[in-house]
């Protein structure tokens, strides 16, 4: 069913579904609690009255923490009172976040302790603030105030009903090029980017959700995707206990990006002399289907590799400025090499090869840069900065970014993913980045520790050579790369895993 506000979403599944397991989560090692879609649906209009109450309705909420239970409290809470939320990055230095709180005009903080570093700092230098909500705290202090003890205070229904166009969120980009910019999303934008598309997945599907919760992606597709098919959405909280937590909640499909694909699959290939069936048993359980992996590049080759184990992987493609999804590629239409095919409220063109795509998912613009929106949308088509094509069918294929075509001496444009896609199917290279300096194109690669011990490879450097050679041999001359850099760390990362190319 399409929906076009968050509220309905929500409203319209606990009437379905309302005793039923909602959110699912650990409070010790092994003991589950869980929460129903009645008490997710009370909770929040319980936070909207705190909100009323505050005099602080309609303003916008700042929200920062680990994936919780309050985390969605406050999310449903905030949008479905006609307030604005502003999920920020929970791995953020402090003094970042603070300056996305007042460049978002945020007037209240809702926290976990984890960062309470940023309350602490956001009260000192966010003047517009005026209000800190700690998730964890049990009472009232000089500090912030407490989470439950406030719904408690102002427990009741609360009966708003946000229009389409209202604006729903701001939501920073990750800066993987420059500085973050704030996305405004409607309730349009995204409760129907989570819900125009029939993925066949059927209501009640078990989901644990392992990305940020910041991010479009997990918000979109996990959150409000899950909620509208009445999902039960178990909540992983840690990556460093992803295949436990699998153990435990025994979901049925996770949204992931490529390189946590990546690392499972290079765990699968240990494994290989195993009979499938058995690995499939011990690592994901019987019940496990689908992985939709989203974000960046994923090596075809690993599609295949999950097939053996009755694992089908759904690539797709989106940014936040589409909230997020843009294609996907669905169990029953997949095609090889690409992202999918278009979502039915959106449409695509090729400009001088950039991808732009137009839809009822694209943002309103960037908050406070009328600069930057009018750089990024043209009547009503947003410029994705990605370069692609949409064949006949609706199937869109990727070449890489605008920003980072390399221009030859001779004129020829290459696109650095390409070549570093090219390059990272090799076992040895963990991490590359491809750029031009000194006039050649260059490559910078962290090599796959895991990779070296287990082949004693000494020479790393004349091994990683070795790969650049063999990738010259059937390169076009102005795709060949002259410079090798070997990394001895990793390359800098946004919190989506995205190498910072800057």
């Amino acid at each position: 069913m399409l929906y076009s506000t968050v509220r309905d979403i929500l409203v319209h599944t606990e009437k379905k579904y309302g005793p039923e397991d909602a959110v699912r989560y650990k409070i010790s090692k092994n003991e589950i609690e869980s929460k129903s879609y009645t008490q997710l649906k009370e909770d929040s209009e319980s936070f909207a009255c705190l909100l009323r109450d505050m005099g602080e309705q309609g303003k916008h909420i700042a929200v920062i923490g680990m994936t919780s239970y309050p985390w969605l409290v406050t999310y449903f809470g905030t949008v479905n009172s006609g307030s604005v939320i502003v999920p920020l990055d929970v791995n953020l230095p402090a003094e970042d976040v603070c300056d996305l709180i007042d460049r978002s005009d945020s007037t209240v903080l809702v926290y976990d302790e984890v960062r309470k570093d940023v309350a602490a700092m956001a009260k000192e230098r966010c003047p517009q603030l005026k209000t800190l909500i700690s998730m964890q705290k049990s009472e009232h202090d000089g500090d912030a105030q407490a989470f439950w003890p406030l719904l408690k205070e102002h427990k009741g229904s609360f009966d708003h009903a946000p229009q389409p166009e209202d604006l729903c969120t701001i939501m920073f980009t990750s800066g993987t090029t420059g500085k973050s910019k704030g996305v405004m999303l409607t309730h349009r934008n995204v409760a129907e980017n989570a819900t125009c598309l029939d993925m066949k997945i059927p209501e009640r599907t078990v989901l644990m959700t392992v990305l940020p919760i910041h991010h479009a992606y997990c918000l979109s597709m996990d959150i409000l995707k899950g909620v509208s098919l009445g999902s039960i959405i178990c909540i992983n909280d840690s990556l460093m206990r992803v295949a436990k937590n699998i153990k435990l909640f025994k979901p049925e499909m996770i949204l992931m990006v490529p390189l946590m694909i990546e690392t499972m699959a290079k765990k699968l290939e240990e494994a290989a002399l195993l009979p499938a069936k058995i690995v499939k048993s011990q690592v994901f359980g019987k019940q496990f289907h689908t992985i939709c992996s989203g974000g960046a590049y994923l090596d075809p080759s690993y599609i295949d590799l999950f097939k053996k184990y009755d694992i089908t992987i759904q690539e797709g493609y989106g940014m936040t400025e589409c909230s997020p999804v843009i294609s996907t590629n669905q169990k029953w239409n997949i095609r090889k090499g690409s992202v999918g095919q278009l979502l039915p409220n959106c449409e695509a063109k090729t400009v001088d090869g950039e991808l732009w795509v137009k839809g009822s998912s694209v943002m309103q613009g960037y908050y406070k840069m009328p600069k930057e929106t009018a750089e990024t949308l043209e009547d009503g088509w947003l410029k994705t900065g990605d370069l692609g094509y949409v064949d006949e069918d609706g199937f869109v294929f990727l070449t890489g970014r605008k920003k980072n075509l390399i221009i030859t001496k001779n004129g020829e444009n290459v696109s650095p993913e390409e070549l570093e896609n090219a390059l990272s199917t090799n076992r040895l290279v963990g991490e590359v980045l491809v750029r031009e300096h000194n006039g050649v194109i260059e490559a910078e690669i962290y090599p796959d520790q895991d990779y070296v011990k287990k082949k004693h490879i000494k020479d790393v450097r004349a091994k990683l050579q070795e790969v650049i050679d063999e990738y010259n041999r059937g390169a076009a001359p102005q795709k060949k790369i002259y410079s090798l850099i070997v990394r001895e760390q990793e390359f800098e990362k946004t919190t989506t895993r995205k190498i910072k190319r800057f």
